[in-house]
């Protein structure tokens, strides 16, 4: 146990006019680090300066996670990072009741969650601080029906009663984030093992791990927020649906689950439009299940991309009303913008190599109007569409749930 690290805590949440320095120290100063820690030092001690200035930085950025409540909680750098976000947390407690274990809180975001839900929680985790800050968090998040929190090593319970939920730590040091779930702490192993040993559950992964093939009888989900695929939930025992697997996207909601078997997609040329799947859909294998669904087709065979000639209102796909299609010819890509009203430029590639910075040097854009660049596979070749972003998703979810 950290006695330092607890100890400093307390001491920080014993002097809660510190930060009001903090605040007012920053902006007298216009934040010139320096300033302001001659200035706190001369008011309180050396350790509680650098806990409170640290713990400050933290809830900024902890406001695109929780943008409720970020102000009040209390973080920590990495436990922050492998936090889950509010939005993502609500989702998946909402598959849960009674009792469930939370191992590995952290600081404690999926343990309020679910107590949200109406669900008995004990949270579990090793680290003595990050119970201490799990403990006050909760009070912050869901004062009407706190966990109870345990601060052990999850290995060494016995109980299997209830339901679990499983954050691993993904770090293989402080420094770097492990990909293998061989490399997680717990590995991959005691996952295993757990997913057989409880009821039913869910285990937390980032989107970019090796999980396929690990989980065989599980359900796994995919849920993006907004466009960026934010993690990877195991799905186990009683609280899996049928399918193998499931792309979410939040805030709509959408979910479409499914084998990535089950559909083909047909290949057609280039349509009136150009869709994107999102990284959720792209991830769980689920390209063509979406484009059967939305009667939309595949590019090519290789390119994720889809394409239709109707509108589909769908926060699956981000549409875009197709301009021009050109070849993958620098020379054809000038003297078609030379001529254009584009002035400003979002470009696109999934699949073929583009060095974006200095292609955009290049490109003339005499206009005023924005415009996408999108490098793409048709039919097999590869081509530069030019296309206008379509307004995003309107938020009649029509498609694609079971």
């Amino acid at each position: 146990m950290d006695w330092t690290e607890w100890k400093t805590l307390h001491a920080l949440r014993q002097t809660p006019q510190i930060f009001e320095r903090v605040r007012q120290t920053i902006a007298e100063t216009r934040g010139g680090d320096l300033q302001v820690q001659s200035r706190l030092r001369k008011e309180f001690p050396h350790e509680l300066v650098c806990a409170a200035l640290s713990l400050h930085e933290l809830r900024i950025k902890a406001v695109a996670k929780f943008p409720g409540r970020a102000s009040e909680m209390w973080l920590d750098r990495i436990g922050l990072e492998q936090s889950t976000s509010e939005i993502v947390a609500r989702h998946k407690a909402s598959r849960f009741e009674g009792l469930v274990w939370d191992y590995c809180s952290g600081i404690g975001s999926d343990a309020a969650a679910l107590a949200q839900a109406g669900c008995e929680v004990v949270s579990v985790d090793s680290d003595a601080a990050s119970c201490l800050r799990a403990t006050w968090n909760a009070r912050i998040l869901t004062p009407e029906r706190e966990p109870f929190f345990l601060c052990a090593r999850a290995e060494d319970l016995v109980d299997r009663g209830g339901l679990l939920h499983v954050d691993p730590d993904r770090r293989v040091s402080h420094q770097t984030r492990a990909v293998r779930l061989e490399d997680y702490v717990p590995g991959l192993d005691q996952m295993q093992r757990w997913s057989r040993e409880f009821a039913g559950g869910a285990i937390k992964l980032s989107p970019a791990a090796n999980f396929g093939g690990k989980f065989p009888d599980a359900e796994i989900e995919l849920i993006s927020v907004s466009g960026e695929c934010k993690e990877a939930t195991v799905w186990f025992g009683t609280i899996a649906s049928k399918k193998p697997w499931r792309a979410t996207t939040l805030p709509s909601g959408e979910s479409l689950s499914g084998d990535p078997l089950e559909a083909v997609a047909e290949i057609r040329p280039l349509g009136r439009f150009l869709f994107d799947p999102d990284p959720a859909i792209v991830r769980a294998g689920l390209v063509d299940l979406l484009a059967d669904r939305l009667g939309l087709a595949r590019l090519d065979s290789a390119e994720e991309y889809l394409t239709g000639d109707i509108p589909v209102d769908s926060a699956f796909v981000r549409a875009f009303e197709v301009q021009a299609q050109l070849s993958n010819n620098p020379k054809d890509l000038k003297a078609y913008l030379r001529d254009s009203r584009i002035g400003q430029l979002e470009i696109k590639c999934r699949h073929i190599p583009v060095e974006v910075d200095r292609l955009r040097k290049q490109l003339p854009l005499p206009g005023d109007q924005p415009g996408v660049l999108i490098f793409a596979r048709v039919e097999g070749r590869a081509r530069a569409i030019i296309a206008n972003r379509q307004p995003a998703y309107s938020g009649d979810t029509t498609h694609g749930q079971e």
